[in-house]
């Protein structure tokens, strides 16, 4: 928490830094350059000897704006230095205050321009003729209009670092305190507007002092392009580095990096554009977390069939293997064991099940208390479903047999069933329906009583690939439950001799 507060002292500490060097810097900055035009225009010479008085007075003035507008961006600032130097979350009301700061700073400014403007306009007008008056009024006006745009474009700049965290607790919504708008209308009256009334107030009559008209309209075609190069520059930082982190952003968003989020420093549109981006981006994220909890509960190919044909009643029948898994005995095991014991018993039985399901091309369909139904062929058709589904029920059975945890039974069958959506269209479950999933039901009740722990169906083992079949042997022909005729069966025999 100390290196917190530490850190944030010291971006405090420039930010405020930043404030006052752009306070004092703008303001002397402005200042010379107004008492040059005057100079070249002669209007302190038009006041005659007394215009050493308006001098040190216009001195006076930029001593006293300084000090006061230093002392006053300070007051505007104290409440935001505390809640960023502590290293808390602001309030609503102290995030909002946060926001204006750059508009308090142009208010400071051009409030402080406003009253040296009056004061001089108003001695100019007493000391010599309401010609100088105008002369002075405007001349200073037009370098306060310059100073205030400045400060509020630099401002924005500076205070990034409070606006970003201030952000985070009032996002841009609604109706903005800030366009982009309002930032091109600003540096065009920097760039342009402002250099342009000042060429065309002294270049038409009447004339505004008796001074070298030429100097002077060079000096407002230097201020121009000095200042419209800054406010461009303060623009493209303003408006294009956000820009371009936001594409950045979205590159990577395209990408599939959907962990990727871009700081909301601006109140304007770009702010929007910002915390629009992060929207999405969250949402893109909670949309593979759904997806991924959708396919750990139903399986990955049955989560991208219903989001490929959607929220349907609907399949089709076709040839599957389906292979049922159920532990022995399960009522007295579950009586003598603890509950929680029981469950991690069954869970490391499941991850051997679905470890050589999924190996294998097929699909653990449903789990059923201590039981689980697997498919080989639907939803993804398989090349070889009965060599799949009969090697999986032999590596399922050797996992189980090494932990020697639980017993089990496995039946295999083969044949054709309806693979598809049932249900409701509120709730839908993908599931298979057929005589193959029944007599795999049947065969795993008497494969509890094989050595094996395995029984297949002829059907099956005759469809595999001659490699898988040298691991099985006929076992003869058994009657299942609800069955009229005797059903032929296979169980895995001896290992297959090399050679």
């Amino acid at each position: 928490m100390r290196r917190i507060a530490v850190g944030n002292f010291r971006v405090v500490l420039r930010t405020s830094l930043g404030f006052a060097g752009l306070g004092v810097g703008s303001s002397v900055a402005g200042s010379g350059v107004v008492a040059l035009l005057l100079v070249l225009q002669g209007l302190p010479n038009d006041v005659g000897d007394r215009g050493w008085v308006l001098g040190l007075t216009a001195a006076g003035i930029v001593a006293l704006s300084l000090l006061v507008g230093t002392l006053w961006t300070a007051w505007l600032q104290r409440r935001t230095a505390i809640w960023f130097v502590l290293g808390r979350p602001p309030s609503e009301s102290e995030a909002r205050r946060a926001l204006r700061l750059p508009v308090d700073m142009a208010v400071v400014s051009g409030t402080l321009w406003l009253i040296g403007t009056a004061v001089l306009s108003v001695l100019a007008g007493v000391l010599g003729s309401v010609d100088d008056a105008v002369g002075m009024a405007t001349v200073i006006g037009l370098g306060g209009l310059t100073t205030v745009g400045l400060t509020y474009l630099a401002a924005e700049w500076v205070a990034r670092p409070v606006m970003t965290i201030a952000l985070e607790v009032l996002p841009p919504r609604g109706s903005l305190p800030v366009t982009v708008l309002t930032r091109l209308v600003v540096t065009w009256a920097l760039a342009s507007g402002v250099p342009f009334v000042g060429v065309l107030l002294i270049a038409t009559p009447p004339d505004l002092g008796s001074g070298n008209h030429t100097a002077s309209l060079i000096m407002l075609s230097v201020i121009g392009l000095g200042v419209g190069a800054i406010g461009t520059a303060l623009l493209a930082r303003a408006v294009a580095a956000p820009l371009h982190r936001l594409r950045v952003a979205l590159d990577e968003i395209a990408r599939g990096n959907t962990g990727v989020s871009v700081d909301v420093d601006d109140s304007s549109e770009i702010g929007l554009l910002q915390t629009s981006v992060n929207q999405l981006a969250a949402g893109l994220r909670e949309q593979a977390r759904m997806r991924d909890l959708f396919g750990r509960h139903v399986g990955a190919d049955v989560a991208r069939h219903a989001l490929e044909y959607g929220a349907s009643l609907s399949g089709d029948v076709r040839e599957v293997t389906a292979l049922f898994v159920d532990v022995v005995d399960s009522t007295a095991l579950a009586y003598r064991t603890p509950p929680e014991e029981l469950v991690g018993k069954l869970n490391r039985l499941f991850a051997a099940v679905v470890s050589a399901v999924n190996a294998r091309g097929g699909l653990v369909n449903k789990f059923q208390g201590d039981a689980a139904l697997c498919i080989f062929g639907a939803p993804t058709r398989l090349a070889d479903a009965p060599t799949a589904a009969l090697s999986a029920a032999r590596a399922i059975r050797d996992a189980v047999r090494e932990t020697g945890e639980l017993d089990l039974g496995i039946g295999v069958s083969s044949g054709p069933v309806f693979a598809g959506q049932l249900g409701s269209s509120s709730r839908l479950e993908y599931t298979v329906i057929g005589d193959a999933v029944n007599e795999a039901a049947r065969l795993t009740e008497l494969a509890k009583a094989t050595p094996s722990r395995i029984l297949a169906s002829d059907a099956v083992v005759s469809a595999a690939l001659p490699s898988e079949a040298a691991h099985w042997e006929k076992l003869g022909e058994l009657e299942l439950r609800g069955r009229q005729e005797a059903t032929p069966t296979w169980t895995t025999g001896p290992e297959p001799q090399d050679g």
